[in-house]
């Protein structure tokens, strides 16, 4: 797969779906989870709908740069205020914008998921003219009035990550589990072929740490995300267990002109059953664009 230098000096890992000549759409990945959770098949299902869709690994995850000269964060310190992050999510925000500009990309159609779905918010305040449209999913506003997720959430983010292969795939699975929520069919063997990849593609816990630091610290968008005028659309499960669809209700009410849609029995994960209405909801987004 290509790769892309960006003028920080780092590295990112990125693949592209469908025809150039289409409107850019740019993927942003979540927490720990490299490009490959943007399924190819879903990533086929947008392109087919007449986009140029990028996905990428972002920094310390998957085949882009690794930050390990940074050291493992302390997390504790981090939430109490007492240490800085290893780098932010404003930063992570920065590395996409240089991607877009790598790719000769002057503005892109933007979706991010989860801490994905935060580092495409920072894509839109921070550059408004790079975001033909913003779709942010299962995310949150930041700061400290976030809904907070279920305790055994919690405890997962932070587990130890397992010692063999064997270890880190069943880890992975359990993840995944508790993440789907209780309401739709988990289908075990899918999510064991999905761990097994991204185990065997790669495997940096301390990258993931360091992600997680960035969202700990990361500061209240609200206000940024109320100056925002493009065509936005928030989608959130409301069965989600580790980023609670409050936080989906606080980010469109965040936006003016927000369009919000509450998937029924969907967790924090983006199952097959529900391409069709997410797919559905960016198209939509997108003709609400000038470029649409």
């Amino acid at each position: 797969m290509p790769r892309a230098t960006l003028p920080n000096g780092l590295e990112l890992e990125y693949e592209s779906f469908g025809d150039p000549a289409r409107p850019p759409l740019l993927l942003v990945m979540g927490l720990s989870y490299q490009m490959i959770e943007w399924d190819d098949a879903l990533c086929a299902l947008i392109a087919d709908r007449g986009f140029w869709v990028t996905r990428f690994d972002n920094r310390d995850i998957g085949l882009s740069s690794k930050l390990d000269e940074l050291g493992p964060p302390d997390l504790l310190a981090v939430m109490s205020g007492t240490a800085a992050p290893p780098y932010t999510l404003s930063e992570m925000a920065e590395d996409s914008v240089a991607l877009l500009d790598a790719l000769a990309i002057d503005a892109a159609h933007i979706v991010g998921v989860s801490m994905g779905g935060m580092i495409a918010q920072l894509i839109a305040t921070g550059h408004p003219k790079r975001a033909l449209s913003l779709t942010s999913i299962m995310s949150t506003v930041g700061g400290p009035n976030v809904v907070q997720p279920q305790p055994a959430l919690s405890a997962a983010l932070v587990a130890s990550p397992g010692r063999t292969r064997a270890e880190r795939v069943e880890r992975s699975v359990d993840n995944r589990r508790l993440l789907f929520g209780t309401v739709m069919p988990f289908d075990e063997d899918r999510a064991r072929v999905k761990a097994e990849r991204a185990v065997d593609r790669c495997f940096s816990p301390d990258g993931a740490a360091r992600q997680l630091a960035a969202i700990i610290a990361a500061p209240d968008r609200t206000a940024a995300l109320g100056l925002l005028t493009m065509p936005i659309v928030v989608i959130h499960g409301d069965e989600d267990p580790l980023i609670p669809p409050g936080n989906g209700r606080q980010t469109a009410a965040a936006i003016p002109g927000a369009r919000l849609i509450m998937i029924p029995g969907m967790g924090h994960a983006l199952p097959e059953q529900v391409w069709p209405q997410v797919v559905d909801a960016i198209s939509e987004v997108v003709s609400r664009s000038p470029s649409g």
